[in-house]
């Protein structure tokens, strides 16, 4: 599992964000408003220097007026798709 916000497919969530907040002509500043934080909070996010949890990635995108689902499923599209090794992964039933 990658921990790391240097991980290539972190950093095409967090350009995915970016580039979604620069669409809808928000700032940095602005977003970090709407979040109840700072536009330092934003700029360390975006830049990897802080590691976004899955409920601030669902606010992030209610603040953007985006669909976490939709944006979720662009990422998805988007990530690389390098094979995980078979040790990394479980079977339905051991995640139940």
């Amino acid at each position: 599992m990658a921990s790391s916000t240097h991980n290539e497919n972190y950093q095409c969530l967090l350009s995915l964000l970016r580039r979604t907040r620069l669409r809808a002509g928000i700032t940095q500043e602005q977003l970090g408003d709407r979040l109840g934080n700072s536009q330092t909070f934003v700029s360390k996010c975006e830049r990897g220097e802080r590691r976004i949890d899955v409920v601030e990635f669902v606010e992030i995108c209610d603040a953007f007026g985006a669909d976490p689902v939709d944006m979720m499923r662009t990422y998805l599209s988007k990530r690389s798709k390098k094979a995980i090794p078979k040790s990394q992964t479980r079977s339905k039933k051991e995640l139940s």
